[in-house]
C-alpha cells in the first residue's frame, strides 16, 4: 500500500455512524448518556499531514476543564466511546476521542462476518508513531479549545487500551492513564516495533490497568510480565488490578461481554485515579 496516497486522500473523513455492526448484536443493557448541559459532537483535528475526525464532548460553558483522551476499541469511534466521552464530560472533563484509523478505512463498513477483514484492511496498517503524533495533535486541539491540558489524562478499551500504555510512554505531559484490557504482549513489526510491556520503564505517569480473569487473548501471564517489568523499573505507582469474574470487553455496556458490576466499579476507580493524580 501506497502510505503517501493515503495520508494525502484518507480514507474516512467522519466518525461511526451509531454502534459498530462488526460487534455483533447490540445488547440491551447498552448505556444512552444525553447531552443535557454538555457542548458535545463531531470536531476536526489538525494532525501533521491534514484533518482527522474527533468526538469531543465538554461542560457546556466551562473553560479550563482538565482533559481526557479516549482511545477507541479496535471497533473505532463509535456510538459506545461517544458515549464515554459524555459520561466523562458530565464529570467535569474534556474528553475527546479521536478517529485513529481515519488515514486508512472506516470500520463501521465491516460486519461481525468481517472482522478479520477489518483487522486486514485496517487494524493492522495503522503505525505507532501516528498514533502518537495524532495524540499530540489532538492535546494541541484541546488546549485551542480553552481546556486545561496541564491536567492531561488518558483512558483507552481494548486496541486503544494499548495505545493508553505506549502513550503515558510517549508523553511527558500525561499525569494519569488508565488501561482497560489492552493487550500488553505481541509480535514486534515495523509498525508496531515495541510491546508496551517493553517500554514500562519509559512512562512518565502513573497507569492503572483495568484486566478481566477471563480474558483469552491477555493472559495471566501477560499480566504477571508487565508487572514484573514496572517493579523492575521502579514504577511503582503503577499497578494492574484484575477483575477475576469479567470478560475481555466488560465495559463495553452494548456487548454480551459487559458485565455491569465490574464496569461500574473499574469506572470509579478510573476517577478516582484520575483525582488522586491531579487530573
Amino acid at each position: 500500500m501506497d502510505r503517501d496516497i493515503t495520508r494525502r486522500t484518507f480514507a474516512a473523513t467522519g466518525l461511526v455512524a451509531g454502534f459498530t455492526v462488526a460487534a455483533g448484536p447490540i445488547n440491551a443493557a447498552a448505556i444512552v448518556t444525553d447531552t443535557k448541559g454538555l457542548d458535545a459532537g463531531e470536531v476536526s483535528v489538525a494532525v501533521a499531514d491534514g484533518h482527522i475526525p474527533a468526538y469531543r464532548a465538554r461542560p457546556e460553558g466551562k473553560k479550563n476543564a482538565p482533559v481526557v483522551i479516549v482511545t477507541q476499541e479496535i471497533f473505532g469511534v463509535h456510538e459506545h466511546i461517544k458515549d464515554l466521552c459524555r459520561r466523562l464530560a458530565h464529570t467535569g472533563y474534556y474528553a475527546i476521542a479521536p478517529s485513529l484509523y481515519a488515514r486508512f478505512g472506516d470500520p463501521g463498513k465491516y460486519d461481525m462476518a468481517h472482522v478479520m477483514d477489518l483487522m486486514t484492511d485496517i487494524v493492522s496498517k495503522v503505525p505507532d508513531d501516528e498514533v502518537m503524533s495524532d495524540l499530540d495533535s489532538t492535546v494541541a486541539f484541546a488546549k485551542t479549545e480553552a481546556a486545561d491540558t496541564s491536567r492531561l489524562a488518558i483512558t483507552g478499551f481494548c486496541w486503544g487500551g494499548r495505545v493508553v500504555w505506549l502513550y503515558t510512554e510517549h508523553s511527558p505531559n500525561v499525569k494519569a492513564g488508565v488501561a482497560w484490557y489492552g493487550p500488553l504482549a505481541g509480535k514486534p513489526s515495523p509498525l508496531r516495533p515495541h510491546t508496551a510491556t517493553e517500554l514500562a520503564g519509559d512512562l512518565h505517569a502513573p497507569v492503572l490497568g483495568l484486566y478481566a480473569g477471563l480474558d483469552k487473548n491477555i493472559t495471566a501471564a501477560d499480566i504477571d510480565a508487565m508487572r514484573a517489568a514496572l517493579t523492575k523499573a521502579g514504577k511503582t505507582t503503577s499497578r494492574i488490578d484484575v477483575f477475576p469474574d469479567a470478560q475481555h470487553g466488560f465495559n463495553a455496556d452494548y456487548r454480551d461481554s459487559y458485565n455491569e458490576k465490574d464496569a461500574k466499579e473499574g469506572w470509579s476507580r478510573m476517577l478516582a485515579w484520575f483525582k488522586a493524580n491531579g487530573v
